[in-house]
């Protein structure tokens, strides 16, 4: 049961490519608790069996997850909406951040403009105050 995959099929991409990033993240964590262990433990087989074991055990959990009938069902449905999206071609969205960018400028200009005018006034008015009470 536990070497059947269900609906192989389906979702292919999106279960490998989910399984070889969770499968990195483990990797990395186990060289890390590999690293801690072989600072701290003097015994070889400790050291390297904790962490392969570590390994398989959440290797076999992924392979697991990947395959039950609910997080299969997801990944194929996320799989088949992205299948339905329309990408933009390069050139929109090279136009669409160009004019991205252009905006977020004229906004800074414009919201510093903003800051500068009210600093003169109220320096002005904090001025004016502080003279008209001498």
């Amino acid at each position: 049961m536990l070497t059947k995959i269900y609906k192989p099929g389906q979702g292919k991409y999106t279960r490998l490519w989910a399984g070889l990033i969770v499968g990195a993240v483990v990797a990395m964590g186990c060289w890390r608790l590999y690293k801690i262990l072989e600072a701290n433990v003097q015994n070889l087989v400790i050291q390297t069996v904790v962490p392969v074991a570590v390994f398989v055990g959440l290797g076999v959990l992924v392979y697991w997850l990947l395959n039950k009938p609910s997080v299969a069902d997801f990944l194929v449905a996320a799989e088949g909406e992205l299948k339905k999206v329309s990408w933009s071609s390069r050139k929109e969205i090279a136009v669409s951040t160009l004019v991205v960018i252009v905006v977020v400028v004229a906004m800074a200009i414009l919201l510093g403009m903003t800051d500068l005018l009210f600093t003169m006034v109220f320096d002005a008015l904090l001025t004016t105050s502080s003279n008209a009470a001498v």
